[in-house]
């Protein structure tokens, strides 16, 4: 557990709210745990005796730490590095392995494919109808090296931007990984934008080469993409060529300009299998991921070979424990930091990653418990907001299916509640898989909070940060709190902080460095019990202030949940004549249950009885959809522009379906 911190004097009003949350340990590690975990050996190797000693060695030494990081994950380096870590230009501006040299597809896929691992499965692909596709380590860096060199022939080379608009089938691993064989920096862009959000990551990057397809599968139907991409590209006048994967095979009704469109699969088959992967600076920048910004154009989070990638992979082996002989599926788009993290990190590990084309609940809302039998997934992860959904079907979706083989379960993107918590556990892990809570972002390479195997997990909490990350929760003038709400800080720099954004240092330095001069402000509210276990409240940004109170959504979300009338529930704060503000809740019922003022005074009821009358909701309003992202966050910035009826919206392009946001302005 983590030691105390130092008392605050500010956000007691708020420390009330969120004890809601705070339930009994319900998992402990067994021996089976211990016995196999690579954090307990990573101690025992440096000879420390327990999880808060390490927090504590990490945080007053990070160089130490990131040199046995590198040795711990067995990183190859075509040159040692002579420093880990150089602050001599600001600690915004670290610079991490000074003088090696380092490409991560070394590390991800050449070492596996040459040596003992070269037959074992790298990949298996699933396609929402039914498809399946298996590669090995050798004929993933086959695929790879071939479009290395396709790529090479139509011009990209180091340092040029790549376009990577893809669904996730087989190719689009073997683009990300090619681009990194080149030295060339993709840019993942979510399968589900429209051609304006697709143009703008287009022409902020100035990107060379865009790889898309013809289409994919959603929930039984064609989703094209070319003709998408084509609109993009006609406002993105850096692209010079665009490289199409027959995923659907509708060539007759593909749009093609003969000189600027290739087919991948009359490229790349003719391209060579071998090509050597380009030695490159570890802080050579690998990738270039858009973040979307409440306003004004998204953030590109510029990330490098000994950044992103070990990050990731020291995420996955620390806290989700992630072996070799594990399989690893994330429920995740390419345009989501959890999909290069999962790509790059389960690689990095020379473990076997699943991924999956389709939506969590077609043809059946067993899906996912289908595919995890199928393919015998051992480290399975989804958004809260998933369960949330797939519950209400019924356990026996999920009995159905021999999920044994599942020993670790893992949740990012969205705060929890109790009884979503609870069902993800027993029924799908069965009350002896543990759920790795894990809290980060984009432009931080994952988690700044996690679980662990070796640690005890209370429901919806985190076991503290992530070995390496020195976390903290503060009060407004930067003081630590303990049993207090507060803001999520970082005190020290990590190798997976963003190397800043795109031609925009001052923004970069203005969204994370300027209110706490010398700490990383995340933007979460976070609190630390009395046990020592963390919990993430919600965005700083979306907090509502009734009368002087302080709360996160999620707890009144949490609340509203626990009436059985309600799926799910989303939270906003309205402005109010004497209180500052009030709580307007949006909830989803289950199905077959109609909306009525009872149910919404029992809704009211439930909120009341966990947070106090002082907090009672001002309004529930009833809505068949949540506004949210593709990967589950709820975006709440949006639901409360959209009920306060604002003209300006800010940037929608990480909305998954504008029909939520109109059920927004229609609820009653």
């Amino acid at each position: 557990m983590s030691e105390p911190h130092a008392t605050g004097t500010t956000g007691a009003d708020a420390t009330e709210n969120w004890e809601s949350l705070n339930e009994p340990i319900a998992w402990r590690p067994t021996d089976a745990y211990l016995e196999t975990s690579r954090l307990l050996r990573f101690m025992r190797r440096h000879g420390i005796a327990d999880y808060p000693t390490l927090l504590q060695r990490a945080n007053d030494d990070p160089a130490w730490f990131w040199d046995a990081v590198s040795d711990d994950l067995g990183l190859v380096w075509r040159r040692p590095y002579t420093q880990v870590m150089d602050t001599s230009g600001g600690i915004p501006w670290t610079r991490w392995y000074v003088g090696g040299q380092m490409n991560y597809v070394e590390t991800a896929l050449d070492q596996h494919a040459r040596g003992p691992n070269a037959h074992k499965t790298a990949l298996i692909w699933e396609g929402e109808d039914g498809a399946v596709m298996k590669l090995t380590y050798a004929e993933l860096e086959g695929l790879t090296n071939q479009a290395a060199n396709a790529l090479h022939a139509l011009g990209v080379g180091k340092g040029d931007r790549v376009g990577v608009y893809m669904p996730m089938v087989p190719e689009t691993v073997a683009a990300t990984l090619a681009c990194g064989k080149l030295g060339a920096i993709f840019t993942p862009i979510f399968s589900g934008y429209g051609a304006e959000a697709i143009a703008t990551r287009l022409q902020d990057s100035g990107a060379k080469v865009l790889i898309t397809a013809d289409g994919f599968y959603r929930r039984g139907k064609i989703v094209p993409m070319k003709a998408t991409a084509d609109a993009a590209v006609r406002d993105a006048p850096s692209v010079e060529h665009t490289l199409v994967v027959r995923r659907v095979g509708a060539a007759s009704q593909t749009p093609w300009d003969s000189d600027r469109d290739r087919w991948w699969d009359e490229l790349i088959p003719v391209q060579s299998a071998a090509c050597e992967t380009l030695t490159t600076d570890g802080e050579d920048p690998y990738m270039l991921i858009y973040t979307s910004g409440t306003t004004g154009r998204p953030k590109g989070a510029l990330h490098t070979h000994d950044g992103f990638p070990v990050k990731g992979a020291q995420d996955m082996a620390h806290c989700f424990d992630v072996q070799p002989d594990d399989t690893l599926f994330w429920l995740t788009d390419m345009g989501w930091m959890m999909g290069p993290w999962a790509v790059s990190g389960t690689l990095m590990l020379g473990a076997t990653l699943v991924i999956y084309e389709g939506t969590p609940d077609y043809p059946a809302p067993d899906r996912l418990w289908a595919l995890a039998e199928r393919h015998e997934v051992t480290v399975m992860g989804v958004a809260p907001t998933v369960i949330r959904s797939l519950m209400t079907h019924g356990d026996e979706m999920v009995r159905q299916h021999d999920l044994s083989a599942l020993r670790v379960l893992g949740a990012s993107g969205e705060p929890w509640n109790s009884a979503p918590w609870h069902w993800f556990f027993e029924v799908v892990g069965g009350g002896r898989a543990p759920i790795i809570n894990y809290s980060g972002g984009t432009e931080v390479s994952g988690g700044i909070v996690a679980c662990t195997t070796i640690t005890p997990i209370k429901p919806c909490s985190f076991a503290g940060p992530v070995p390496g990350m020195a976390a903290d929760v503060v009060d407004d003038n930067g003081q630590s709190v303990h049993g207090q709400v507060g803001e999520l800080v970082i005190r020290q720099p990590w190798p997976g902080m963003t190397r800043g954004f795109w031609q925009d240092a001052a923004r970069y330095e203005a969204a994370y460095w300027q209110r706490f001069p010398g700490m990383w402000t995340h933007g979460d509210w976070a609190v630390v019990d009395g046990d020592g276990f963390w919990y993430i409240l919600g965005r700083s940004d979306d907090t509502i202030k009734v009368a002087g109170k302080r709360l996160g959504p999620a707890e009144v979300e949490s609340a509203a949940v626990t009436h059985p009338a309600v799926s799910e529930a989303a939270a906003i704060g309205a402005p109010h004549p004497i209180k500052g503000e009030t709580v307007v809740v949006f909830v989803v019922l289950r199905p077959g249950v109609e909306p009525s003022d009872a149910l919404r005074d029992e809704i009211k009821a439930e909120v009341v009885k966990a947070l106090g009358p002082a907090l009672k909701p001002e309004s529930v309003l009833f809505v068949t959809q949540i506004p949210k992202t593709r990967n589950g966050k709820v975006l709440r910035r949006l639901i409360r522009a959209r009920h306060l009826g604002k003209s300006d919206l800010g940037d929608l392009s990480s909305l998954e379906s504008p029909d939520a946001l109109e059920a927004i302005a229609q609820a009653r």
